[in-house]
């Protein structure tokens, strides 16, 4: 299985009789998105059955992770790519990029927040993305509080050139940010020393939880910050392994009850590994969704 860090650089009833919760009809036309990483496999060898696959199965919105390395969205221009997207009535309105400090084979890596970022943001505006979002911060990207204040600042000029396309930067979670430092927690220094207006967050609902942290306070706190969900369930063992959307131990009920107070507007159904065909998985969760959800 492709990891992230390798792929990344290559490539309507909350139950039966029950009303819609009003904060859901935020959600424009209730869409419901798909992470193509989930897929990635699939992407990389048939990206436009994958993508026809994907919306056959109810999903009218996808979110891609490829462009970092190949300025290309899986392999095609963004006008072919965006026009791959409309033959399947999907939309893409968010994509993934890195920040860009590690190098391949001894070169920066084109297409990140630090190389090649204005050619970017204009592909991106050509295929109709809406939100940029900083994917993944590796090991040597990480360090101290001062690496994360240097992250913010780069997010923050990042989110400056963005919004000259008419584009919202954003920034993904995962667990380690929550792991405090001297005191101080990552993600809330990222909270802080971003602009709240240039720079929003694409908040993992599975690595917010598994760092022990509750989604609904982190809405409470920070009201309309997190237009951009992931949502992926955790199962029920020791080692709390990605499952799908409701078949583990996520309230989701409860933390979409809040999704017009942290300003969502799309989400995304995403499963990093799944026990058998990536398909079956993003299937189970798509049914849930449907029957639970919205």
């Amino acid at each position: 299985m492709t990891s992230r860090r390798s792929f990344v650089k290559s490539a309507a009833l909350l139950s039966a009789g029950a009303l819609v919760s009003p904060a859901l009809l935020a959600a424009p036309k209730s869409y419901i998105g798909l992470q193509l990483y989930t897929v990635r496999d699939a992407m990389q060898k048939d990206p436009a059955g994958t993508l026809a696959r994907v919306a056959k199965m109810g999903y009218n919105s996808v979110e891609g992770a490829t462009y970092t390395g190949s300025q290309k969205f899986y392999g095609m221009t963004p006008t072919a790519f965006a026009g791959v997207l409309k033959q399947n009535g999907l939309i893409m309105p968010s994509s993934h990029y890195r920040l860009g400090e590690e190098q391949e084979k001894g070169q920066p890596v084109q297409g990140t927040m630090l190389h090649g970022w204005d050619k970017a943001v204009d592909d991106a505006a050509q295929a109709g993305v809406k939100y940029m979002v900083c994917a993944y911060l590796s090991e040597a990207e990480r360090g101290g509080l001062d690496q994360y204040k240097y992250v913010a600042d780069q997010l923050n000029k990042a989110g400056e050139r963005a919004k000259k396309a008419g584009i919202q930067m954003c920034y993904h979670n995962h667990d380690f940010e929550f792991a405090p430092q001297n005191g101080k927690v990552p993600y809330d220094l990222l909270l802080s020393a971003t602009d709240k207006e240039l720079v929003k967050m694409e908040l993992d609902l599975f690595w917010t939880v598994k760092a022990g942290k509750d989604p609904v306070a982190l809405f409470q706190q920070h009201p309309g910050r997190f237009p951009l969900w992931h949502v992926k369930d955790m199962d029920n063992t020791p080692k709390k392994n990605f499952t799908e959307v409701g078949s583990g131990v996520i309230d989701f009920k409860k933390i979409f009850a809040q999704a017009g107070k942290s300003g969502m507007k799309y989400y995304f159904v995403e499963q990093d590994q799944t026990p058998g065909s990536p398909f079956d998985s993003i299937q189970k969760s798509i049914t849930h969704i449907k029957r639970t959800l919205v």
